[in-house]
């Protein structure tokens, strides 16, 4: 088996560190990738510190992946020596049950396997994107436009495709106005989206030091949460609001802001659960649903919109040696906006 150089943690809060692993030798449907980018996510904290559950070790975090193409098995069609490609959160499912065939592969009713820290079909243990080579079959794997950087494109495999879904899914367009709660990773790439689908887009975030950056990115209004005013003002005023923070709200206060017929989406998961009033839904036929990611068909056609619409992840590029610090400052909300790896730093 082909092995190649990876960031590696061996325990829950442990440092990272750099070493070998084993890569699956290439299947006839299997795409060699030689990763060139990998973004990190905030999920890639929660599992590496095995905050959602038990979480496999060694672990290779990583599903923001952006590479070249160097190898193709004999039944791939898609792809070909040198291309521009990417990976995100799944490299396989089920492909049988109805969700799969309607190419909705996140909702596999199978259970999908995801890029790292879960099991192949063969049992082995997947392992991600801080890493210089991956081994995917062609189905999970997108292309990344010519008009998109490998590096800031990195982020859109997952970030990218978790607003994507919710905004193109309820409608955010014309004639909509949608709030997108929090301005962080997630938050800045749904501002960019949500403008370019031609909705009106706000921003609630805890405070203002984000409002230049938000407005650049096609935000008309700026709102702190930490203000009170803000919840009076706004009452009644959305038809859609993405929650794209990972810590608990005063959920009843955000869905009043909600127009009749308005949805709550939530694709920020918090470690403990949520608490909300029925009444605050039935009173104005209200909905609070949740997204996760995208489909594979999905997952392209978002990245050709942002190619179209010339959107790409605000980013700090960093060396390998630079991860766990870069977690810490995750945590701390001291990044605008996301980190990715420049693999080309591996000793």
């Amino acid at each position: 088996m082909p092995t190649t150089k990876a960031l590696i943690t061996h325990e829950p809060h442990s440092p990272f560190q750099q070493g070998p692993i084993e890569r699956r030798d290439p299947r006839p449907s299997d795409v060699v990738i030689e990763i060139k980018y990998s973004g990190i996510c905030h999920s890639d904290i929660h599992q590496a510190r095995q905050e959602w559950g038990r979480a496999i070790f060694p672990m290779v975090p990583g599903h923001e992946i952006a590479g070249l193409v160097t190898e193709v098995g004999s039944a791939v069609t898609k792809y070909q020596v040198g291309d521009r490609v990417g990976v995100g959160c799944m490299v396989d499912s089920c492909r049988e049950c109805e969700n799969c065939l309607a190419g909705q592969e996140q909702y596999c009713l199978g259970g999908n396997v995801m890029t790292y820290n879960g099991l192949g079909k063969d049992g082995e243990p997947t392992l991600g994107g801080y890493s210089q080579s991956i081994v995917v079959d062609e189905r999970f794997v997108c292309k990344i436009p010519d008009a998109i950087r490998l590096d800031v494109a990195a982020p859109l495999l997952c970030a990218g495709i978790t607003l994507y879904s919710p905004l193109k899914h309820w409608g955010a367009g014309p004639g909509k106005r949608v709030a997108i709660v929090g301005m962080g990773g997630l938050g800045h790439m749904g501002v960019q989206i949500a403008a370019a689908m031609g909705a009106e887009v706000v921003v609630l975030s805890h405070s203002m030091s984000k409002e230049a950056d938000g407005k650049r990115f096609g935000a008309s209004g700026y709102y702190a949460t930490s203000d009170p005013e803000t919840f009076k003002t706004l009452r009644g005023s959305f038809d859609l609001i993405v929650n794209t923070v990972a810590a608990n709200l005063p959920v009843d206060k955000y869905l009043s802001l909600l127009r009749l017929d308005g949805a709550m989406v939530n694709v920020g998961i918090p470690t403990e659960p949520d608490t909300y009033r029925t009444f605050s839904l039935s009173l104005m036929r209200r909905s609070l649903s949740g997204s996760n990611i995208g489909g594979m068909p999905e997952t392209q056609e978002m990245l050709d919109f942002c190619a179209e619409h010339g959107i790409g992840a605000q980013i700090e590029l960093i060396g390998v040696d630079d991860v766990d610090d870069a977690y810490e400052r995750v945590i701390n909300s001291d990044v605008r906006y996301r980190f990715v790896i420049d693999t080309s730093t591996f000793a």
